[in-house]
């Protein structure tokens, strides 16, 4: 006869121990504090490119315009912002109009620069949760040592950063040249267009090949995603010791709280005992249970059970209640009900009147009393 142990149970549970338990909801709260958690920039970047691009496909004709504006406001309206004073150029007219081509720039801009913006925002939101930290902030004297950061350098997490960039020029460059081999006749029409035309076109052939590397890009962007995901929870990763030291400080030592609940028991049974010798009558099994009942018309609606216990503890009840001449009545059926159902200090349920008061007239009867 041959038996089978698995040895891991067996293994040292030291601080060097193998990393195989996943981390526990404290663990990962603790790294959020610390402003580490499972997030792929690329997810940012990839739909702040892809929004970037339909912002331009839909407000196209608008930028287009207001862009020939400007042109005509610098070249049309020279005259009117520089003049020549003797010899000299106005430096007045040259700020304002300076200021006016960099805030008709701006508005151009501002509304790519804005969706951008919230994009980032709620990609970042909804990648890791609204939990803002200024502990990565905080200056630590590990950021400065250069050992570290050689450290940094030639890891295997830089080197996948690596691989994953080369991937990603690769992949982005072959989309781009396959659209654009795709559409090279475009390009040869435009002799044969006015400038507006050639404009539009050459910018349509743009915004459609962006559009196409900005799926790409979110194609490997949650491939990157879940590469992240992975390798945070594999980081997190704890030893069994440190999950039973984890236990023990958010909920104290087992043995502890073994011997709190013990002095907790005896307590209670030494208030029970107290109360003992007020009964009216101890109901039995006779040998594993035993009920202490007392009756009080004036404080309570029915009769109730002050002591209760079972085996050592029943015979440690019947004892008292011998020598405070207190009745004990064997009755299996109800001794087992009354135990079960109902807890110290706590009423005889309305099913177990009957019972119960038979009981309590027998033992009146015996003491004489009404």
């Amino acid at each position: 006869m041959t038996l089978e142990f698995n040895l891991q149970f067996f293994a040292s549970d030291g601080p060097g121990g193998e990393k195989t338990e996943p981390a526990t909801e404290k663990k990962k709260n603790d790294a959020r504090d610390e402003g580490q958690v499972a997030k792929s920039k690329e997810i940012e970047n990839a739909f702040s490119l892809m929004a970037a691009f339909v912002i331009l496909r839909v407000y196209a004709t608008i930028i287009a315009e207001r862009l020939l504006g400007m042109f005509r406001l610098v070249y049309d309206d020279i005259p009117e912002y520089i003049k020549n004073y003797e010899g000299r150029v106005n430096e007045v007219s040259i700020i304002t109009l300076i200021t006016e081509v960099f805030s008709q720039v701006l508005i151009i801009i501002l509304p790519v620069m804005l969706v951008s913006f919230i994009v980032s925002f709620v990609c970042d939101v909804a990648q890791v949760k609204w939990h803002p930290t200024a502990k990565p902030l905080q200056p630590k004297g590990s950021k400065l040592n250069p050992i570290n950061g050689f450290k940094k350098i030639f890891s295997k997490t830089a080197l996948v950063e690596l691989l994953k960039s080369i991937l990603k020029i690769v992949i982005i460059a072959w989309v781009a040249y396959s659209y654009l081999r795709k559409n090279v006749t475009g390009f040869f029409l435009l002799y044969d267009m006015s400038l507006n035309s050639g404009i539009a076109n050459t910018c349509n052939i743009l915004i459609n090949m962006g559009i196409r590397i900005s799926i790409a890009y979110l194609i490997i962007a949650f491939l990157d995603y879940a590469y992240q995901k992975w390798k945070y929870n594999d980081d997190l990763k704890m030893t069994k010791q440190e999950v039973k030291d984890e236990y023990k400080q958010q909920e104290g030592d087992p043995q502890i709280k073994g011997k709190i609940r013990q002095r907790m028991m005896q307590a209670s049974r030494r208030r029970m005992m107290q109360e003992l010798p007020k009964a009216d009558v101890v109901i039995t099994n006779p040998t594993h249970y035993a009920v202490a009942l007392l009756y009080d018309a004036d404080k309570y609606d029915a009769p109730v059970v002050i002591a209760k216990g079972a085996d050592y503890l029943a015979q440690k009840i019947k004892e008292v209640a011998r020598d405070n001449d207190i009745e004990i009545v064997e009755n299996k059926p109800l001794a087992r009900m009354l135990y079960a159902n109902v807890e110290i200090g706590e009423m005889v349920p309305a099913e177990l009147y009957q019972s119960v008061a038979e009981v309590l007239a027998f033992v009146y009867h015996l003491k004489g009393k009404a």
